[in-house]
């Protein structure tokens, strides 16, 4: 049986990636959208969550921070599965989140591309393995449309860093004036904006002598509905907590 997905943030550019795939995916299908602005994409699209008249197993959100308690209030409702794909959570919606998970099951994870959480395995075993030796900067590159800064990827690597410093490390976004010198216990933090860029992360090891860098860059945002798609269906059936690509990975290897 299919897993029947209601995708919201439909009529987006990341909504329009999801139905691409779905169109070729025998083992998924969208049976409706939730958008501000419906338009026809060939599927039921719905300003609101209280006119869904479609039976479905997870929800696929794409759109923003924005409302989020009606998303989650709909899928505790309905003992339905979330996967939250958006990001610029505040401290706020995260608790809201961590208290929804008691009931309902929701994957959440700052990128779904398969290589960035690839990448942040590898930036904690370079921590591991440098110590204070070596400084650690991260930059992060995203289009001029991006509201949130830093990114929650780049974020993630940091927290995924600061793990191995038993959290004793303080993010710094950015440098300007006389700041003085760089202290040991700082995880430099820069965001770049322009142009279309996708996303591009960056993490820098300086030692003396010698810089490691870790990178990754999606090429398209197709890398991020794909792994939504892949949540979705991990998603169907589970029971109520938080879920992120870790768990994925592992039930898939």
């Amino acid at each position: 049986m299919k897993t029947r997905i209601i995708l919201c943030g439909a009529c987006g550019k990341m909504g329009g990636n999801v139905l691409s795939l779905l169109a070729e995916d025998d083992n998924a299908i969208a049976v409706c959208g939730v958008d501000l602005y419906p338009k026809e994409i060939g599927i039921p699209v719905y300003k609101s969550f209280a006119e869904i008249k479609e039976d479905a197993d997870v929800i696929i959100d794409f759109s923003s921070a924005e409302n989020l308690a009606e998303r989650l209030e709909y899928a505790k409702s309905r003992g339905l599965g979330i996967v939250l794909a958006s990001t610029g959570f505040s401290p706020a919606d995260l608790a809201l989140i961590d208290e929804y998970a008691k009931t309902t099951a929701i994957f959440k994870t700052a990128n779904l591309s398969l290589g960035v959480n690839l990448m942040q395995a590898l930036v904690k075993a370079a921590a591991q393995v440098l110590g204070d030796n070596f400084d650690v900067e991260i930059i992060e590159r995203h289009h001029n449309l991006k509201k949130d800064a830093p990114s929650g990827t780049a974020l993630m690597l940091a927290d995924s860093i600061n793990e191995v410093f038993d959290g004793q490390k303080q993010y710094l976004d950015g440098r300007s004036g006389m700041v003085g010198a760089r202290t040991k216990n700082e995880i430099g933090m820069h965001a770049v904006r322009g142009g279309t860029i996708v996303g591009e992360h960056e993490v820098m090891f300086a030692g003396e002598d010698e810089i490691i860098t870790i990178t990754h860059s999606a090429r398209s945002k197709r890398v991020f509905a794909v792994g939504a798609i892949r949540a979705a269906k991990f998603l169907r059936g589970k029971a109520a907590g938080r879920y992120e690509m870790k768990d994925l990975l592992a039930e898939e290897n």
